[in-house]
């Protein structure tokens, strides 16, 4: 009697959270709406309920090599500008490409053109587009650095980059993947889940993906700076505390933001690369999400790497590149 009292309750305030006793979040009610919750981005209904439109910006050179070109741009993402660094491989027709999603940087020392330089050298020089987008509130971009893993915030943008190069005339829409690295492991896979149907992903030493695992694993990111004064982010963290209180897999909102609970239609093939002797991110995130996705349709792998640190660098760069590209070039085709 009370079970079905408070489901009409939630139906009539569209809440539209799955009750405690039905684990298939999949058939839950109607999609929370951000106007009764604030924090309703979070949640993967969602972010599958909207739509992301974009297209880039003026395109100004920065550098060219033998085999790309390599261009300053933006694109708008819920009405702010969002910066990237483009590098389009030389030759004609589209190309494939791939939204290239940077880890944890403090945002206020974030720069477009610095990070990741070799990662995208590499992923050029073998023929993809790539788009290495800044997140908002990182360096120039507008609006708040929201964070990865209790804001929708990084999910959209990443989404509306992918909206934008779809429209791009040097890009084949049909061959787009997304890149992550630490922090962005969550961001692609929850991007992932909500899109269903990216042709590929591959995330690099990621983090939070059944959000059970952020508690048992944490994260020991020395050069985490948290946001300093009364500033919109730790509001923000403090007013989800108080509505919703720590994560917990049985409460129905945060088993609605938990994307593992959300694989059934998704069809994108995952790659996830890690090394052992990371100190930031446990490669226990890694195992523990494929243990996960054993039990579900997803065309997914894991490779380790014996050392390389948390950016895989060292002697497993090149192994670990090298997989990237034969797994890109397998699924965008």
């Amino acid at each position: 009697m009370w079970t079905k009292i408070v489901l009409v309750v939630a139906i009539i305030l569209g809440v539209g959270y799955v009750w405690r006793d039905n684990p298939r979040v999949e058939n839950a009610l109607p999609t929370p709406s951000p106007s009764l919750d604030p924090f309703a981005e979070l949640t993967i209904p969602y972010l599958r309920s909207r739509e992301y439109q974009s297209q880039l910006r003026e395109l100004t050179k920065y550098s060219e090599s033998a085999s790309y070109t390599t261009y300053l741009t933006s694109y708008d993402s819920d009405g702010l500008k969002v910066n990237g660094l483009l590098t389009i491989p030389k030759g004609q027709g589209r190309h494939p490409a791939i939204v290239f999603v940077h880890g944890y940087i403090a945002p206020s020392v974030y720069k477009t053109t610095e990070k990741y330089g070799d990662y995208v050298d590499y992923l050029a020089r073998n023929g993809f587009v790539v788009f290495k987008i800044d997140l908002r509130g990182n360096g120039d971009s507008e609006g708040e650095p929201g964070g990865a893993y209790y804001s929708g915030d990084y999910v959209i943008d990443t989404l509306n980059a992918y909206a934008a190069l779809e429209k791009a005339e040097f890009v084949d829409p049909s061959r787009i993947g997304l890149w992550g690295h630490s922090m962005a492991g969550n961001v692609v896979f929850r991007s992932v889940v909500a899109a269903k149907d990216i042709p590929a992903a591959v995330i690099w030493a990621g983090a939070g993906y059944t959000y059970d695992d952020l508690r048992t694993y944490r994260i020991m990111d020395t050069s985490y700076r948290p946001p300093q004064g009364n500033n919109t982010v730790t509001g923000n963290r403090q007013k989800l505390r108080e509505m919703h209180g720590e994560f917990d897999s049985s409460d129905p909102f945060w088993a609605s933001v938990a994307p593992t609970n959300y694989l059934e239609g998704v069809t994108t093939p995952l790659q996830i690369n890690h090394a052992v002797d990371d100190q930031v991110v446990s490669i226990e995130y890694s195992r523990n999400l494929m243990r996960v996705l054993d039990s579900s349709q997803l065309i997914h792998e894991l490779n380790e790497y014996p050392n390389g640190g948390h950016n895989i660098s060292g002697a497993a760069f090149g192994p670990a590149m090298r997989a990237t590209v034969e797994f890109y070039k397998l699924h965008l085709r």
